[in-house]
């Protein structure tokens, strides 16, 4: 019998970004629910319960530093780990993700989507 496949969400606001980075989520073996805004994110993620939540921080309806802060302060999904993936890369915004709770911070123009890829990995072997 083969193993389910790891859920991962992906909130992200930009069309194109948030096609690529499904499509190389699907093909890498995972399955993958994408969200154009941050409350549809957060219902996915109480939906689904993924093994990652890759989030971006501008985003529509609700951004990612609430978005996180919401999911780190709900008991039930504060140990989903969460991988900010955004184009913000002030020392400040960094900070405050970090103090939030984000498992990772990612810069979208500093990787790869296959490094992005190798990331999300990284969470899923510590099942």
């Amino acid at each position: 019998m083969s193993q389910p496949k790891p859920v991962v969400v992906l909130a992200e606001d930009d069309q194109f970004l948030r096609r690529m980075y499904a499509t190389k989520l699907q093909q890498s073996g995972m399955d993958v629910f994408a969200a154009s805004d941050g409350e549809l994110a957060l219902r996915y993620v109480r939906e689904h319960r993924p093994a990652v939540l890759l989030l971006d921080i501008l985003m529509p309806k609700k951004d990612g530093f609430e978005v996180l802060e919401e999911i780190k302060a709900d008991p039930a999904l504060k140990k989903i780990p969460v991988v900010l993936l955004t184009n913000l890369g002030e020392p400040e915004d960094i900070k405050r993700a970090r103090k939030l709770g984000a498992d990772d911070y990612m810069i979208k123009s500093h990787f790869l989507p296959s490094e992005v890829i190798d990331v999300v990995r990284k969470y899923l072997s510590t099942d």
